[in-house]
This record gives structure tokens, sequence and C-alpha cells, in this order.
């Protein structure tokens, strides 16, 4: 059976942190693939203005190009409304059948968990992989496998911010996003 690591995110923009994770979650758990996968709207941040879902996407397979265990799905791009992880689940089961996933998430939301939508349900349809972050606690009521990533204190949020004020970004993302967001005008003040 293939073994699927699901990273969700808003990915706005993808950086190396959220390739970091994606690498070490894949070769720690012995994974097939990692799918990353875009939100439409989480219910987290219904309140937040996210880049067009076009630019995320093609920001994405600019960051994963040449990684053949990397690919991007967008199953929560083709619905309207919140992204609800049970839901999205249940719809990527009843694509591949012959998967077993292990949903990724960051050690900042294992604290949210009990307050998932559905998240009985959903804790017996997939494994759930906690990256350890410093900080967090991974302590959970639910079974959550641990997989500790190299500390790289980067975040979407961050570089938006640098972004707006002018400032480098190098290194921080790939070239080819980078290069993306300039063409694009994005993130600008």
């Amino acid at each position: 059976m293939k073994k699927v690591g699901i990273f969700g995110g808003t990915f706005d923009p993808p950086h190396f942190g959220h390739l970091l994770i994606a690498n070490e979650v894949l070769h720690s758990l012995n994974l097939t693939e990692i799918w990353f996968m875009p939100n439409q709207i989480p219910p987290h941040k219904q309140n937040e203005k996210i880049c067009d879902s076009y630019h995320r996407v093609n920001m994405l397979k600019l960051a994963v190009k040449g990684n053949e265990f990397f690919r991007i799905e967008t199953i929560e791009l083709e619905r309207p409304g919140p992204s609800y992880t049970y839901d999205t689940i249940r719809l990527l089961k009843q694509r591949y059948s012959q998967v077993e996933f292990y949903f990724i998430i960051g050690a900042d939301m294992i604290e949210y968990l009990p307050k998932w939508y559905k998240i009985e349900q959903l804790q017996n349809c997939i494994q759930f992989v906690g990256v350890k972050r410093t900080g967090y606690s991974i302590q959970s009521p639910f079974s959550i496998l641990e997989v500790n990533v190299p500390q790289f204190d980067v975040s979407s949020t961050m570089i938006r911010k640098r972004l707006k004020e002018g400032k480098t970004v190098h290194y921080l993302l790939p070239e080819s996003v980078i290069q993306y967001i300039k063409e694009n005008h994005l993130y600008e003040s």
C-alpha cells in the first residue's frame, strides 16, 4: 500500500521551511510521497487576506519542481467554502482507496486538534504526524507520530512582511518563487 503524507497549508508563499518539513517527514516515516495541499479557506484563517489560489499553486509548482517525491494535490481548491480536513480526507480516501494517509501538522496546531471539525471520525481515517517545534508541546489526547525537524525559524507571514518592507528574502524560499513573486507583483505594499 502506498503511504502518502498530506501537507496542508496556505503556502502563501511556500518557503524552505515547508520543504524541509516535507523532506524530513518523507524520510523519517519512509513514505512514498508528500502531497502539498493548498487550502481554499482554512477555517482558522477566514478573516485573513490570502493570495489567490492560482498564484499559490504556481509558486508551489516552482518550489517542488525537481523533487520526484513531492506533488501538489488541489482537491481543496476544487470546492468552495471553508476547507475542513475531515471532508477533504473523506474525498481523498474515495479517490485513492489504496493509499494510507499521514496528515502533517505543526506543533502549533496540535493544541487545536480537539476543536477540529469531526476530529473523532478524522482520527480513525488518518495518522497524524506532529512536527516538533520549540516552545510547543506535542502532547495530545490523539495519536500523533512525532518527527524531529531541524530548527528553521521562517514563516510565510514573516516573508510577506519582509517583502512589504522591501527587505531581502533570499535563502528563505527558492529563487524561482522569489522571481515569480517579483514578476507578479505579489505581497507589495
